[in-house]
Parts: structure tokens; C-alpha cells; sequence
């Protein structure tokens, strides 16, 4: 992405009438700085656009059960709308031993790439995915949790930071932590989880 100085010129250049050649150099320009921004930071895109991945699902509450849990069922059309398999599905109440175990059962499933979760990762007594979920992950995704917040905050403001989502390695496979809401989830799965899932995925399973 060009510096602050570059975007101040382009603006400067339409807004006092600069010829538009000029001003569509400047926009090209400015297109090519952000469609190559990840080859500049010195990341390379691995795109695997034929990879299906196998997840499990797992909703914690302690009310919710299969006829209304809508962010469950949320999570699953969107994974089959995008190809890949729900391969396993639990609603648990927000005990974290529960969904501890639960956790490190599937992880151990060799067809697995990956789990999602989502309900518990608030700041409420009975809020304790977090803690379930975080010391089972080998290596964090920070990115994920900040990200989410990031995009919630354009939608919710700073209520963002209740978010505790996380995601990380656990056992060699994928795991997502979301917030319990459909619109929280639905957020996460299309901006951040599926557009990332087949590179992800596929980077373990090569090992």
C-alpha cells in the first residue's frame, strides 16, 4: 500500500482539477501498491482453490439445543456453500472440561483438518471457552482474534473488545473459537475462516 504522502497526492491531484490522465495514473498506481501489498510484506499467497476440508462443529451452551441453534447451523450451510464436510457436530454446555475433551477427541481424528467453535467467549461467569480452548493450542493465530475484533468494531463499536475469539494449532489441526451470535459468526466464517481455510489446512496437512 503507497505511503500517507502518495494517497494525499492523488487526492490533491483530482480535487484541484489535475488533467485525467493524470488522475488515472495515480488510481492504477495505487491499485497495483494494493494488489501487490502481500508480495511486498513478503508474503506469498498459496492458493489451493480445489481443497475440501473436513471440520467438526461444536456449539457451547447451555440452552441452545439442535432445533435453535442457528449459529451451528450457520456455521455448517456456509462450510458446504464454500465445499468442504461437517464431519461431526456437539452442542455442549459451557463447561470447560466438557469442551476441553471434546476438543482434544477430535483433534485426535486423522480425516480432521480442523474444529470450529462457537458460543462462550465472552466475559460472563459461565464464558469459558477461552480457557478451555486456549491451553489445548500449540501455536496461536493472533491474527484471527485481533482481526475479528477489528472487523466487529465496525459493526458494534467498542463492545468489540468482550470478543475473546481465538484460534490457533492444536494437535496438528485447526481450531476456531467464535463468539455465539449467527452475525458474529457468519462475520468470521466469510471474512476471515473460508477465504483462508484451504491454505491453512493444506499447509498441515503436509506435515
Amino acid at each position: 500500500m503507497g505511503s500517507p504522502g502518495y494517497r494525499r497526492t492523488c487526492v490533491l491531484r483530482e480535487s484541484h482539477g489535475g488533467d485525467s490522465s493524470r488522475r488515472h495514473r495515480c488510481r492504477r498506481s495505487h491499485h497495483r501498491a494494493l494488489a501487490g501489498r502481500d508480495v511486498g510484506l513478503g508474503h506469498h499467497p498459496h492458493a489451493i482453490p480445489d481443497f475440501r476440508a473436513s471440520l467438526a462443529v461444536l456449539t457451547v451452551s447451555d440452552t441452545r439445543t439442535e432445533a435453535d441453534d442457528r449459529s451451528g447451523a450457520a456455521i455448517t450451510e456456509l462450510l458446504e456453500q464454500a465445499g468442504h464436510t461437517r464431519i461431526d457436530y456437539r452442542i455442549l454446555p459451557d463447561e470447560p472440561r466438557q469442551v476441553g475433551q471434546q476438543v482434544r477427541t477430535w483433534i485426535q481424528v486423522p480425516e480432521l483438518d480442523g474444529v470450529l467453535i462457537n458460543g462462550g467467549t465472552g466475559i460472563a461467569p459461565r464464558d469459558t471457552t477461552y480457557e478451555a480452548v486456549y491451553g489445548l493450542l500449540e501455536r496461536r493465530l493472533d491474527g484471527f482474534g485481533e482481526l475479528f475484533r477489528m472487523l466487529s468494531y465496525r459493526e458494534i463499536g467498542a463492545r468489540a473488545m468482550l470478543s475473546r475469539a481465538v484460534a490457533g494449532i492444536a494437535g496438528g489441526k485447526l481450531v476456531f473459537s467464535m463468539p455465539g451470535s449467527t452475525p458474529a459468526v457468519t462475520l468470521a466464517m466469510k471474512e476471515l475462516i473460508l477465504p483462508q481455510l484451504p491454505h491453512l489446512a493444506g499447509e498441515l496437512r503436509k506435515s
